[in-house]
């Protein structure tokens, strides 16, 4: 029996001859003609990718039609067929596989540019939820002046608490401003992850019963069950209620409306529409009741008592990828802020809403 040889990869020399002698419909892709692809498989039709290109359908069908014609000679197989005026198009496993290898080729380039652009300091990009912007905002004034004169670009994104660390894992932001539930006690509240802490508070409900049928000025966690509920569907204030009573919690609990606002929660409630508690934080209550959210007079505002176990707060800050700005000097972009941050804390002016 004569043993099979080894299977033989090609060695740069083998890469190099292959990539001189790329066919010439190849070399002549575009990025351009490669990113209205993944429009067009994403809208469907050709009209559809225009609106979202800011182009005219003419100039979108003009690229599908160079593209077809390219690989058609390349593959042997056009990428998209039409359907018919109104149907969406039909992509042939050709360009089906094209499209994905277009996907991932901009993910991989522009995850690598944005990498540049962040090791290099020219851009910074903080993510926030809807109440700690005016934190950013105000952080953002005792450094603004410094970065500018240097042009960086501060990119600032909204991020729900739900998509927290995969924003900042997947490199999407720098910095994550926001909170979490954690155990009053604990020492290390995010150990993944480099933390500084701006504030902590517990929860509270907002309310527009009447007294005659909620005259407490505290909620113990039996009394809680038994009370008509306005909470988020995703979130932190989410967290508490499920280490509170389980991932079951919706079973246990009279929910009269999940929220995936706060806003509409106040609106639900300032409209009689919905008669019940909104959970929330404390400063939330507080803002509202106050006067500084949309409001209304006859809102009050019920503490926690001290029976809810376990004993949870929610902690506020900012959280960078660990390490990370050790890797940088203290003059860099994400250490500015970070140190912004810092003394911003550090000047117990409360946080503004």
């Amino acid at each position: 029996m004569v043993p099979s040889e080894p299977l033989k990869v090609p060695g740069p020399e083998g890469f190099r001859a292959d990539l001189m002698s790329c066919p010439p419909d190849l070399l002549d892709l575009t990025w351009d003609q490669l990113r209205t692809l993944i429009v067009v498989s994403d809208a469907g039709t050709a009209l559809a990718a225009a609106k979202l290109l800011g182009r005219e359908q003419s100039s979108v069908q003009k690229q599908l039609d160079i593209l077809n014609r390219n690989f058609q000679v390349l593959t042997g197989e056009l990428l998209v067929v039409k359907q018919g005026r109104g149907k969406d198009f039909l992509f042939t496993p050709t360009g089906q596989e094209v499209v994905e290898r277009a996907r991932a080729t901009f993910a991989d380039w522009l995850q690598g540019i944005a990498g540049s652009r962040r090791r290099l300091g020219s851009t910074l990009t903080v993510g926030t939820t809807e109440f700690t912007l005016g934190f950013l905002g105000r952080v953002w004034e005792r450094v603004a002046p410094q970065l500018m004169e240097r042009e960086v670009e501060l990119k600032v994104v909204h991020v729900r608490t739900r998509d927290f660390w995969n924003r900042l894992d997947s490199n999407q932001v720098d910095l994550l401003c926001g909170g979490l539930a954690a155990e009053a006690a604990d020492e290390r509240v995010a150990p993944d992850y480099d933390f500084q802490e701006w504030h902590r508070e517990g929860l509270a409900l907002l309310t527009n019963l009447p007294v005659r049928e909620l005259a407490a000025r505290t909620i113990s966690a039996e009394r809680l069950r038994t009370l008509p509920l306005v909470i988020p569907s995703h979130g932190v204030i989410t967290d508490f209620v499920e280490r509170w009573y389980g991932p079951d919690f919706r079973s246990r609990l009279k929910i009269a409306a999940e929220i995936d606002d706060i806003y509409y929660g106040l609106a639900l409630l300032r409209s009689r529409m919905t008669y019940g508690c909104m959970v929330c934080a404390r400063s939330i209550g507080e803002a509202a009741v106050d006067g500084r959210l949309p409001t209304s007079e006859e809102f009050r505002l019920i503490d926690f008592a001290d029976d809810f176990s376990p004993t949870l707060q929610l902690i506020s800050g900012v959280f960078a990828r660990k390490g990370e700005r050790e890797m940088y000097d203290g003059s860099h972009p994400l250490n500015v802020l970070w140190d912004a941050f810092r003394d911003e804390a550090a000047s117990g002016r409360p946080l503004p809403l």
